[in-house]
């Protein structure tokens, strides 16, 4: 039997973190990776948490920092059912090691544009043929890009017909948060049916270039006064939570405990969290 406190976590919510990650310090750093952690954070480490909270599933988000290479978080999806990820790969992907990811796992592809010195053409042949394979795996596009690239990449997105999940609030301006052409060009976007949002990376909103500085210290007030309005805007039944353990970056100021505390600010009512699990069960889980 679960303690009186572990009770009242779990009933509190979150259950299922959609945005976590995994590696050890033997995995391969990409070229242009914009840090290298010098610890390891394994499929035991986020149990741990996940269990200490009252969580029952997370998503492994490809490691951008590790590019293209998979097999550490594939290998923790053979090992812990309660797990799903989203695979970093190169387009067009083969699709016969796609299928095999579905069967490891892997739900989606994590598209990561963050700190691109240019966009790709989401338009190419080779793109064309990966979002056809990701419409016929029944997978959706991760989408992890600053807010100012929004307008340009989700049109072509959509174009593509796939489903879409934006990370981290969608990266808004934080100096005009709700009113910048990013968060309205994913407003659109969602009202279309085919786009989530993920309630994440709030110790992010400084924008992907000043990741370790908030000189304003407002960033818990960014978050919030978007998550408002997403709830409102948008509903329970777009948005998701993650927790983005272990907070790569930011391990010094940032705990699995306090963005639980942060989601549950964002999120005050119990009710709504548990729609917003639903949601994230029902789009990574059925």
């Amino acid at each position: 039997m679960p303690s009186t406190a572990e009770g009242e976590t779990a009933a509190a919510g979150p259950r299922v973190d959609c945005h976590a990650h995994v590696f050890d310090t033997r995995m391969p750093a990409s070229p242009d990776a914009w840090t290298v952690p010098e610890y390891a954070f394994t499929p035991e480490d986020l149990s741990r948490h996940m269990d200490r909270h009252g969580i029952e599933h997370a998503v492994l988000s490809g490691l951008s920092i590790s590019g293209g290479y998979n097999d550490y978080m594939i290998r923790a999806l053979r090992q812990d059912r309660r797990l799903r990820g989203t695979a970093i790969v190169d387009p067009p992907a083969d699709l016969y090691t796609l299928e095999r990811m579905r069967e490891d796992g892997i739900v989606g592809i994590r598209l990561q544009l963050a700190r691109c010195e240019s966009l790709p053409d989401l338009d190419s042949f080779d793109y064309r043929v990966l979002w056809r394979r990701v419409r016929d795996l029944g997978w959706h596009v991760q989408l992890a890009i600053e807010g100012t690239s929004l307008p340009e990449v989700l049109p072509a997105l959509q174009a593509a017909e796939v489903d879409i999940v934006i990370d981290h609030f969608g990266h808004p301006d934080p100096a005009d948060p709700l009113g910048c052409a990013g968060f309205q060009a994913m407003l659109a976007a969602v009202d279309t049916g085919r786009c989530w949002v993920k309630l994440s990376g709030g110790f992010r909103l400084a924008g992907t270039t000043a990741w370790r500085d908030d000189p304003d210290g407002d960033l818990d007030g960014i978050a919030s006064q978007v998550a408002s309005t997403l709830l409102e805007k948008v509903g329970t039944e777009r948005l998701l939570w993650g927790s983005d353990a272990p907070f790569v970056g930011y391990e010094d100021r940032v705990s699995y405990d306090k963005v639980v505390a942060d989601y549950r600010k964002w999120v005050p009512d119990p009710a709504m969290r548990a729609e917003i699990c639903a949601t994230g069960m029902r789009f990574y889980f059925s």
